[in-house]
């Protein structure tokens, strides 16, 4: 055990490894335990990724507590590279190790089944086996073969059961252990002692206990493998990281380990090779493969300027870029981190099913006793026998792991789902909260538009060409820093235009631009500016782009109205969509805007927004939340610039756009990479695919116990004289856990919207 004394801040959480965890009882004993360590204020453990994750207390005592309790606890310590050591499951190795214990157990358990079945279903071969060997020969043979099986591979439901049970804390482990244990010691009793039970009741049940025993192996072994494979997400975007990075130093080019780049450093890529860490694009030009990252299946064009993430591939092209974050701080070890937290947290519905597991074990003791009882006072004869039987039946149908794994299992692979497709939730609350969404706000700026304005339309006069006034109007606006400037500027650059020099500038602040250009005066700005020019042409076409939201700014060449240039803020190509998207899902919109109402009404009615907030201030945003979430509604609000936090954080479910600000993102519950709103429908597609699994698996789960418990306790047998036998409730048993856990893989094939 570790000693080391590592006081720590809430702020900061302790991450424990914990051995031993078999089902929802050592759960709920794990955390209990943690729960009364000095100092510790919450405590929150997950059977899926077998993690403790611990708020208050020192290292020592919260790991002398796990010991107490009878499994072993390690302190989580990251990786030199910073990506998080949660990545490395030892599922691989558990079910390498089952693999082995089941293949011990099945070689003498096949002969021992095989003969005594046969002896049952076939008197012949039952005849021939009893001239070849005595009755007392053939029970000797099924103790030495039962007793390796039960005791070899095995031995760890008694090493484990058995102390559980002494310390009044039984789980999992313990009704194996008591099951097969039980079934072992009356046979051996009628093998070398059979005097001291009924001549009537002198069975062994020898193959009963060593079929357990395998097939509860079989079950744990499938269930190491389909746990491994819940972990798939992460494994996927640790092996995305480079290896190597080609660094520039002291003049020359050479590779170095990723470990070794620092923030500064200048690296260079080239064709095929993955970007190594984060940075910005010194020269060079290229399309990367952003997928792993964001979801976005088409490469993003890459040039001076642009920002390139580690991980990430470079397809074509070459370029030159400055690292400026490496290691733990770069996106994609935070996103392994975020991931991480989700898939190791709680769903409020977790609390209601830990509450039922804590007395799961002790009750099915106590029905298994009083199984025991019933038949053994009013049973028929042999009544111990049948007693007996059933009470075995009773401790190894039951399945606790089930019930423990069933939630966990399906946020792990979920949340794992979504960051496939470039959805983070960072908190794994988020998963159940936002499948209960009523409306879905947006930010306008931004969110659903592009958050800059650009030029949408160019009405000329008949005496003027397009590209001439979009020429002068370009060189005019060429010396100014207007947002609206820098869109006609960027209109022309795309058309290739080729710009006339300005003689002379005199800047309007407010109205507008007068430039000489050559032997030409060319005049922009608003209608207010231009009100000494006839405008009767253009007035119904401005007062149309009036009520579409959009701003049209006018031009006169020589004292003469050539053209209306309309510039937007245009709106992003799929926000139309997914609002559509959304109103089939059932869920209502709506816009909160700091825009004029009439803009704000022009951009609702242009997507089909349910409601519309306008004129809305930042400090007023909350509000907003606020009214929408009158008449209990489940609001989600998606946002990308810092006047979004406060929001973001009130909402129910608050969504950051990837490609926002930081304070937006720290915020939110939910980032979308990339900035793709279609990011909103594959986390609501997530969020309930993942409840979907998670019911699905309560109800197999608590079903299967409450179907199957009574079943073996004999129910049915006064009406339809059926038992279950011991091997079938092991067998049963064991593919419970399997269904749940296999159930949760089917959450990998989730579809996105931009898949």
């Amino acid at each position: 055990m570790n000693t080391n004394v590592h006081p720590h801040s809430p702020a900061t959480p302790l991450v424990l490894d914990i051995e031993g965890m078999s089902c929802a009882s050592c759960v709920s004993r794990v955390e209990k335990a943690l729960l009364r360590v000095p100092g510790v204020e919450t405590a929150s453990v997950n059977l899926a990724t077998e993690r403790a994750t611990v708020s208050g207390g020192e290292t020592e005592a919260l790991l002398q507590a796990i010991e107490k309790v009878g499994y072993r606890g390690t302190l989580r310590q990251p990786d030199h590279d910073g990506y998080g050591g949660a990545h490395h499951h030892h599922h691989d190795q558990d079910a390498a190790i089952l693999r082995r214990d089941v293949i011990m157990a099945a070689i003498p358990t096949a002969p021992l089944f095989a003969l005594e079945m046969l002896g049952h279903l076939h008197m012949p071969f039952h005849m021939w086996l009893m001239s070849v060997a005595s009755m007392e020969a053939l029970y000797f043979a099924y103790f030495i073969l039962a007793s390796f099986v039960l005791f070899v591979p095995g031995l760890r439901f008694f090493r484990h059961g058995i102390p559980a049970l002494l310390r009044g804390a039984p789980e999992m482990n313990s009704l194996v252990a008591l099951g097969a244990g039980a079934a072992w010691l009356f046979s051996s009793v009628v093998t070398f002692a059979p005097q001291l039970v009924p001549a009537e009741t002198r069975y062994v049940y020898f193959e009963a206990a060593a079929v357990i025993v395998t097939l509860i192996l079989v079950g744990r072994w499938l269930e190491a493998i389909a746990k491994g494979r819940t972990g798939e997400a992460i494994q996927r975007l640790v092996q995305e990281q480079a290896k190597t990075a080609r660094v520039e130093r002291d003049g020359h080019v050479t590779e170095l380990p990723i470990e070794a780049v620092r923030v500064g450093d200048v690296l260079v890529v080239r064709p095929g090779e993955k970007i190594a860490v984060d940075g910005e694009v010194l020269d060079g030009t290229s399309h990367v493969n952003e997928a792993m990252i964001s979801g976005e299946p088409l490469p993003v064009s890459k040039s001076a300027g642009d920002t390139v993430i580690g991980g990430t591939l470079n397809t074509l092209g070459s370029f030159r870029f400055r690292a400026t974050k490496v290691g733990g701080d770069t996106l994609l070890a935070q996103i392994i981190r975020m991931v991480e937290e989700a898939q190791g947290g709680k769903l409020p519905i977790q609390q209601t099913v830990d509450k039922i597991t804590a007395w799961f074990v002790p009750a099915v003791m106590a029905l298994a006793a009083l199984t025991f009882a019933v038949w053994f006072v009013w049973g028929p004869d042999p009544a111990l026998s049948f007693g007996f039987v059933n009470a075995v039946a009773v401790l190894i149908i039951a399945c606790p792991c089930a019930m423990g794994l069933a939630t966990p299992t399906s946020i792990m692979v979920g949340s794992g789902r979504a960051a496939e497709l470039g959805v983070l939730f960072r908190q794994s609350e988020a998963l159940q909260r936002l499948r209960d969404a009523d409306v879905v706000a947006f930010d306008k700026t931004g969110t659903l538009t592009e958050g800059k304005p650009a030029l949408t339309d160019l009405i000329l006069d008949d005496d003027f060409s397009h590209d001439e006034v979009l020429a002068l109007v370009a060189a005019a606006e060429s010396r100014s820093e207007h947002p609206i400037a820098l869109a006609i500027l960027a209109a022309a650059e795309k058309a290739g235009l080729t710009l006339p020099a300005v003689d002379h500038f005199v800047s309007d602040p407010g109205h507008g631009v007068t430039a000489t250009i050559g032997e030409r005066r060319v005049q922009v700005g608003s209608a207010r500016m231009m009100r000494d020019f006839d405008l009767s042409d253009f007035a119904p076409t401005l007062e149309q782009l009036a009520d579409q939201g959009k701003t049209p700014v006018i031009a006169a060449v020589d004292s003469k109205i050539a053209a209306a240039l309309v510039v937007a803020d245009v709106v992003k190509p799929t926000s139309k969509a997914v609002i559509a998207r959304l109103h089939a899902m059932g869920v209502r919109t709506a816009m909160i805007s700091g825009d004029n109402k009439r803009t704000a009404a022009a951009i609702a009615a242009q997507l089909g927004i349910d409601e519309v907030h306008a004129e809305v201030l930042p400090a007023d945003k909350v509000s907003a939340i606020k009214a929408l979430r009158q008449r209990n509604r489940v609001v989600a609000y998606v946002g990308d610039g810092i006047n979004d936090a406060p929001a973001l954080a009130e909402a129910d479910i608050g969504i950051a756009v990837g490609t926002g600000t930081d304070a937006a993102i720290e915020s939110a519950d939910v980032v979308l990479l990339g900035g793709d709103l279609k990011g909103v429908l594959d986390a609501l597609t997530i969020s309930r695919a993942t409840m979907r699994n998670i019911w699905q698996n309560l109800f197999w789960a608590f079903g299967y116990n409450v179907v199957l418990i009574p079943v073996a306790a004999g129910i049915l047998y006064p009406a339809f004289a059926i038992l279950l036998s011991p091997m079938l409730g092991a067998g049963a048993m064991a593919l419970s856990s399997v269904f749940v856990v296999g159930n949760a893989q089917r959450l990998r094939t989730v579809k996105g919207e931009r898949t």
